[in-house]
């Protein structure tokens, strides 16, 4: 996590410029960079819309458009970054979703909004951040505008006992070990899941016994910042860490996107899926399955040539 290279796509309204504040965090703590994206189809009569204020037509020339936009990148970076820590802007062409995939193949993470232009975009399952989530392969954080990170110094940690669920450890200890922050690990047991009470209370005696070991062995070297525990509750896993990150306001939650099933973006009701459109926390998510940068690249050209 150290000098981490941060890739932030924005589409200038106020809900995307949330993950630039939190983008600032990561700096600061990590001494990491900025830069920040945007990718655009100029071809479509709605970019006239898009960019009221901006002085740019659906009629202007690619590159006064890409001007424009260089432009209002900086800009709009500079209300949140500090300039030593900007590494320009970057602009592309084509699908959002599909360009942020594949220029995210040059950074260590991206951090995005929930929100966009419209403002429901959390509650759209086909949403640029749903598929970049679905199909970016490296870490990414998303934000709502009421996301407060703080110093990252109170981190929920979730695990399902998979090893698609173990990839996200690293960095949960990587950012508990610098800024010295406390990690609650959390494996969810649901009355619902069993049909006998007393399956219930053997199955957690030996999951505590279980993640606790966990810890010893992911956390040895920030052990007594780790707080292993299995929590018991009547509803569904995925509601029961909304629940939990909400009440208990941790500054991220960190989890995998591909749980115990490998099928996690097949569902409606996945867990980090439901997770990241339900919670205001910041949530950092690991996609072990994620699309590869050669994958990426093959789909994003595709799209850009059609």
């Amino acid at each position: 996590m150290k000098n981490p290279k941060i890739l932030v796509p924005i589409d200038f309204s106020e809900l995307s410029e949330s993950a630039l504040k939190t983008a600032n965090v990561f700096t600061q703590r990590f001494q990491g960079t900025v830069t920040p994206f945007h990718a655009y189809i100029p071809v479509t009569d709605l970019d006239g819309f898009y960019y009221v204020g901006s002085g740019i037509t659906p009629h202007e020339k690619y590159g006064e458009i890409e001007k424009v936009l260089r432009q209002r990148l900086q800009e709009t970076a500079e209300k949140y970054i500090g300039q030593d820590y900007l590494t320009g802007q970057l602009l592309d062409i084509g699908n959002p979703a599909r360009a942020i995939t594949y220029n995210s193949g040059d950074f260590d993470m991206v951090v995005m909004s929930t929100h966009g232009r419209t403002g429901f975009s959390r509650f759209i399952m086909g949403s640029v951040t749903a598929k970049v989530l679905r199909m970016c392969s490296k870490p990414m954080i998303t934000v709502t505008e009421d996301s407060n990170p703080g110093d990252l110094t109170s981190i929920l940690l979730t695990t399902d006992f998979s090893e698609n669920s173990f990839r996200a450890f690293p960095f949960a200890n990587s950012i508990a070990e610098i800024t010295g922050g406390k990690i609650d690990l959390v494996h969810i047991i649901s009355y619902e899941q069993y049909f006998d009470v007393r399956a219930v209370d053997r199955t957690a005696k030996k999951r505590e016994e279980e993640i606790r070991e966990l810890a010893d062995h992911h956390f040895a070297n920030i052990r007594d910042q780790v707080n292993a525990r299995v929590v018991i509750g009547n509803r569904a896993p995925h509601v029961e860490i909304a629940a939990l990150a909400e009440e208990n306001q941790y500054e991220l939650v960190v989890m995998s996107a591909v749980g115990r099933s490998g099928l996690e973006y097949l569902m409606m009701g996945s867990t980090t899926s439901y997770v990241v459109r339900t919670v205001r926390n910041a949530v950092f998510t690991v996609n072990p399955k994620g699309l590869s940068n050669e994958s990426a690249r093959e789909l994003h050209f595709q799209n850009r040539n059609h």
